[in-house]
C-alpha cells in the first residue's frame, strides 16, 4: 500500500492529477498505518484525505462524524464516483440500519459514515468484529476537547478504538483547533507518535466585511445580496427562530428566494426548505446555527450574520461554508452592543461551572476584538488560531479601506468613571445618558444628576460614546452584570491611572459603519461563469440545465453530477471527445461513463 496506488485512486474515481499540499503528506501517514492528527481549513479537501485510502487499503474505513447532513451529501457524492458509501446516523428506519449493518458485514462497503453516539454502543462494538476495518477517521475532531467550544460527550469514548485496534491507522481531523485542542486531541485519540499535519487557518478566497447595526441592518443586507450576489446561494445566520422568520419573510417579500431554517419548525418543511438549498441554485437560507453543520454545497458564495456568533471559533467555523469551491465569497456581518449584552446573559445563566463560563468570557471578548479591530481582520482571526499570515491580506474591509483612528483616551476615562459612580449597574444608554447630562426621570430619582461625571461628555456625540463603550467591554475593561448592567474590571485600573490609550476606528464613529464605494465594488462577483465571455457563458448555461436535468433524474444536488468549476471549464475547453472530459478536473472514471455522452452530445449540437 503506498501514496502511488492513492494517486491512482485520486485520479481514476476522483478525477484531480494530483493531490493539494499537504493532503499527499497526510494521505501518504495513513497509507503507511499511522495514525494523523489533520488541521486543515474548510474547503481545503480534507475528505479527500480520508476518501483517497477509504478506496485504496482493504478492508472499510469508519468515518466518525456527528453531521448527518455531511453523511448524506457526502455518501451521496461518492455513489456518483463509484465508491461503495453507507452511512448509520438516527435518521435511518431500523430496517434501513439493518441492511447498512449486513452490507458492513459482508464486506461490500469501501466507507462507512456513523455518528459518534452510534459507534459506541454495545451493538456496534459487536459488529467492529464481524468485519476488517482499513482506517477510523473521527471527523470534527475538536469536539472531543471539554474546554472547546463545540464539546460532545461520545467523542471521549472513542479512546476505546486505539486500546482495541492498535494496528488500525486513525485520523483526527478538523478546521477549528488552537494549540491546546489540538493537543488534547492527539492525547485521547491517537498514539503518541502521531504525525501532525497543520496546514494553517487561512481562507484568502473569503472576504471579511465587518460593520455595526445603527438599526438599518436589513436594508444592508438586502443591497448586499441584491447587488453582490444575486441569483447566488448565500446563509444568513441569526440569533433566534423569531428573527429567522421574520428575516426570511422579508427578505422573500423583497424578491429574494430566501427560506427559514430552525430546530422549532415542523420537522418535515424544515427537511423540505434544507433539499431545496442542497439542490437548486439560488436559494438564500436564513438560519439558526443549528443549520450548515455538515452542508457540502460547494458554491454558497456568502454567509452573513445579522447578529454576533457565539465566538471566533463558531465564526470561523460559519464563514467556512462560504466558498468551499475555492472561488471568491464573503462573510458579512452586523453587529451591535446589545449583541454583547444578549451574550454575556446566555454565559451568566448557563449551567456551565465558572471555568467554563471564565472560558465563554475570553471568547466573547476575542470575537469582540476581532470586530472592533482597526488593521487587517485576517491577522486578528488567524491569530487567534495561533496561525500568522505574515502580511496583510487586502481583502477585509479594513484593508480595503484602511481607517483612520481617534484618540478617546479621555473619553474612556470618562465612561469608566461614570460607571463607577453611578454603582456599577446601569447599561450602556444609561451611562451615555448621564455622561451626555440628559434632563432624565429616573436619572434624576438615582440622583445621579449630581454625580461629578453629569454632563462632562457633551463634547462627544452619542454614537462616539456607544464605540467607546463597546471597545472598553472588547478590551476586557468593562463587562457585564447579571442584569445587562456594565461594571469595573481588574483591567479597569491601569487606563483610569493613565497607564494606557483607546483608539477608535472612524468608521465605527456613526452609522452602520459601512464600506464605501471602493470596497463595495471590489469581489462582488465569485461565481465560475463570471470568468467567461459572451459565448462561454451562454454554453454554461445550456450545460447548467443539462446537469439540472441529470440531478433531478437521479434524485441528487446538481453538484453531485458536477460542480460548477467543472462545469465552467467544459464550456471554456469545450471537449469533444471522453479523454478531453477526463482531462476535467473532478470527472473522474464513473463520471465519465456515466454523463460523459450527455455532455459530448450537447457540445455536439452547437
Amino acid at each position: 500500500m503506498t501514496l502511488a496506488r492513492a494517486t491512482e485512486v485520486l485520479a481514476d474515481v476522483f478525477g484531480f492529477p494530483a493531490f493539494r499540499p499537504s493532503q499527499d503528506e497526510v494521505v501518504g501517514h495513513v497509507m503507511d498505518d499511522r495514525d494523523v492528527l489533520v488541521v486543515m481549513p474548510t474547503g481545503s479537501g480534507k475528505s479527500l484525505c480520508y476518501q483517497v485510502p477509504a478506496v485504496a487499503r482493504p478492508g472499510t474505513a469508519i468515518v466518525v462524524s456527528p453531521l448527518i447532513a455531511l453523511m448524506r451529501d457526502q455518501v451521496e457524492d461518492l455513489r456518483a464516483r463509484g465508491v461503495r458509501a453507507a452511512a448509520l446516523n438516527s435518521s435511518l428506519s431500523p430496517e434501513g440500519a439493518r441492511a447498512v449493518e449486513d452490507e458492513l458485514v459482508a464486506g461490500t462497503l469501501d466507507l462507512l459514515y456513523v455518528a459518534p453516539e452510534r459507534l459506541v454502543t454495545d451493538r456496534f462494538r459487536a459488529l467492529l468484529d464481524e468485519f476488517e476495518p482499513a482506517l477510523f477517521a473521527i471527523d470534527e475532531a475538536h469536539c472531543v476537547s471539554q474546554w472547546g467550544h463545540d464539546f460532545r460527550p461520545e467523542y471521549l469514548q472513542l479512546s476505546f478504538l486505539r486500546e482495541r485496534f492498535p494496528w488500525v491507522p486513525r485520523m483526527a481531523l478538523t478546521a477549528t483547533a488552537d494549540r491546546r485542542t489540538r493537543d488534547e486531541i492527539a492525547d485521547r485519540l491517537l498514539r503518541s507518535d502521531a504525525a501532525h499535519v497543520v496546514t494553517g487557518f487561512d481562507r484568502p478566497n473569503i472576504r471579511y466585511l465587518v460593520g455595526l447595526d445603527d438599526g438599518s441592518a436589513r436594508p444592508q443586507l438586502l443591497r448586499f445580496v441584491q447587488e453582490r450576489h444575486a441569483g447566488a446561494a448565500g446563509i444568513v445566520y441569526c440569533l433566534s427562530r423569531r428573527m429567522v422568520d421574520d428575516v426570511a419573510a422579508w427578505l422573500a417579500a423583497q424578491g429574494v428566494t430566501a427560506l427559514p431554517y430552525h430546530a422549532g419548525m415542523d420537522a418535515a418543511e424544515r427537511d423540505a426548505n434544507q433539499q431545496r438549498f442542497r439542490r437548486e441554485d439560488g436559494i438564500v437560507m436564513v438560519a439558526t446555527v443549528a443549520f450548515g453543520m455538515g452542508i457540502d454545497k460547494p458554491d454558497v458564495r456568502f454567509v452573513a450574520h445579522l447578529s454576533l456568533p457565539r465566538s471566533l471559533e463558531a465564526y470561523y467555523q460559519e464563514t467556512g461554508r462560504a466558498g468551499r469551491d475555492g472561488l471568491p465569497s464573503e462573510a458579512w456581518m452586523r453587529y451591535g452592543l446589545a449583541d454583547v449584552v444578549q451574550q454575556r446573559r446566555f454565559i451568566d445563566g448557563s449551567d456551565a461551572d465558572e471555568e467554563h463560563r471564565r472560558q465563554d468570557v475570553r471568547r466573547l471578548e476575542a470575537l469582540l476584538g476581532y470586530c472592533e479591530a482597526t488593521g487587517c481582520r485576517r491577522r486578528v482571526l488567524l491569530a487567534h488560531f495561533d496561525d500568522d499570515p505574515g502580511a496583510d491580506c487586502g481583502n477585509c474591509d479594513n484593508c480595503l479601506e484602511p481607517q483612520d483612528t481617534v484618540d478617546m483616551t479621555e473619553a474612556a476615562r470618562m465612561a469608566l468613571s461614570c460607571v463607577y459612580r453611578t454603582g456599577e449597574r446601569f447599561g450602556a444608554g444609561y451611562v451615555i445618558a448621564v455622561l451626555l447630562g440628559r434632563d432624565d426621570a429616573r436619572i434624576r430619582r438615582n440622583g445621579h444628576h449630581e454625580v461629578s461625571t453629569f454632563g462632562i461628555g457633551t463634547d462627544v456625540d452619542e454614537a462616539t460614546w456607544k464605540a467607546v463603550l463597546r471597545q472598553l467591554v472588547a478590551r476586557g475593561e468593562l463587562a457585564t452584570t447579571e442584569h445587562d448592567g456594565l461594571r469595573l474590571t481588574d483591567r479597569s485600573g491601569a487606563l483610569l491611572r493613565g497607564d494606557g490609550t483607546l483608539h477608535v476606528g472612524r468608521r465605527r464613529i456613526g452609522a452602520g459603519g459601512t464600506a464605501s464605494a471602493r470596497t463595495r465594488g471590489r469581489g462582488g462577483a465569485g461565481r465560475p461563469a463570471d470568468a467567461l465571455d459572451g459565448p462561454q457563458r451562454a454554453r454554461f448555461e445550456r450545460l447548467r440545465e443539462l446537469r439540472r436535468t441529470l440531478a433531478h433524474e437521479q434524485g441528487v444536488p446538481a453538484y453531485v453530477v458536477l460542480d460548477d468549476a467543472a462545469l465552467a471549464a467544459i464550456a471554456r475547453d469545450v471537449p469533444r471527445d471522453e479523454a478531453g472530459l477526463l482531462a476535467i478536473p473532478g470527472i473522474g472514471r464513473v463520471k465519465l461513463e456515466r454523463y460523459g455522452a450527455a455532455f459530448l452530445a450537447a457540445l455536439a449540437e452547437e
